[in-house]
């Protein structure tokens, strides 16, 4: 039987807390995906409506995905995976922000996202966090 676990230490609260911003993420591209895409600054042609599909199949499904499975099953590889993906997504970015010459605000704000929902769950697997 699969039981809803109640994280017990700070440490399982910060990746906690990491998948669930991670699943609301996910639910917003899922449902509005035109405005996740624009939040992205993107905007898919009227003659390409699979663009849409982009939002809805790969950033929700793999938001959903990685975000619901860590909370359900509450494993340390699970976590691990939620804060790498979380992780390379900030070095992404930060590549990006260097190569193409994209400091901007949004990438600013982002990155700092993108390394806080990384730290929480990573800090607590490695054992900084109990």
């Amino acid at each position: 039987m699969l039981e809803f676990y109640t994280p017990q230490s700070p440490g399982e609260w910060m990746s906690f807390l990491s998948a669930a911003i991670t699943i609301l993420f996910g639910l917003y591209a899922l449902v509005f995906a035109r405005s996740t895409l624009s939040t992205l600054r993107l905007q898919p042609k009227p003659e390409s409506p699979e663009a849409l599909s982009e939002s809805r199949g790969t950033l929700a499904g793999f938001y959903l995905g990685v975000g619901i499975t860590t909370i359900l099953f509450a494993q340390p590889f699970l976590m691990m995976a939620l804060g790498a993906g979380w992780a390379f997504t900030a070095f992404g970015r930060l590549v990006s922000m260097v190569v193409d010459r994209g400091f901007t605000a949004f990438n600013a704000v982002s990155l700092l996202l993108e390394i806080a929902l990384a730290a929480g769950p990573l800090l607590y697997v490695f054992g900084y966090v109990a």
